[in-house]
């Protein structure tokens, strides 16, 4: 049985969401990229009245890509000027087989994952056309992917921003709350 430390990615190894730093950035580079993204205002309105899903809502947005000439290489450029913002508190603690399981799409964070030396688990988008293979990587969906692909792991602690991610901090000996630079414990009780 592997003991490994698991967290989530966006505000809390990174201090931003990756994917909204991610289009601002391809934005400034190629303006275009605006039209297709505007098209997921809609669904944004529709999901607190469960009228519209996350995972399609996210597709929406992600059709963004499609006016980027050379996605990889704007990944690429993305993270030459932003991996230099991941938390110290986080960069302190890192461990050879620490595990990150996050919402934002794989292929952006893969790059990252190489360059800092973790393990993860992501939601699958195509890079091309940003369609989602699967479901968001998001809530109980973390939970089913790690028992997909790594069935045997206990996890001694995790981190995350977001109490959406309560089903992973459960299956935890210890997890804690991130809070900017702040880290706090779990709390016992999620409204």
């Amino acid at each position: 049985m592997e003991r490994i430390n698991v967290y989530d990615f966006d505000k809390t190894i990174l201090p931003y969401d990756s994917t909204e730093a991610f289009f601002l950035f391809c934005l400034r580079r190629h303006p275009r990229a605006l039209f297709p993204a505007m098209r997921a205002l809609p669904y944004l309105a529709l999901m607190p009245l469960r009228l519209a899903g996350k995972t399609r809502t996210k597709e929406v947005f992600y059709s963004f890509l499609t006016e980027l000439p050379d996605v990889d290489a704007e990944v690429e450029a993305f993270w030459a000027g932003h991996l230099g913002d991941i938390n110290a508190w986080y960069l302190e603690r890192r461990r050879a087989d620490d595990l990150v399981i996050s919402a934002s799409p794989e292929f952006l964070l893969r790059p990252a994952a190489e360059r800092l030396g973790f393990r993860l688990i992501a939601s699958r988008v195509d890079r091309r056309s940003g369609w989602t293979l699967g479901e968001n990587c998001h809530g109980g969906e973390k939970v089913r992917r790690l028992r997909e692909e790594y069935p045997e792991v206990e996890i001694e602690e995790f981190y995350s921003d977001s109490l959406s991610d309560t089903p992973l901090a459960k299956l935890a000996e210890r997890a804690y709350l991130v809070k900017g630079q702040s880290l706090e414990p779990w709390p016992e009780e999620v409204p």
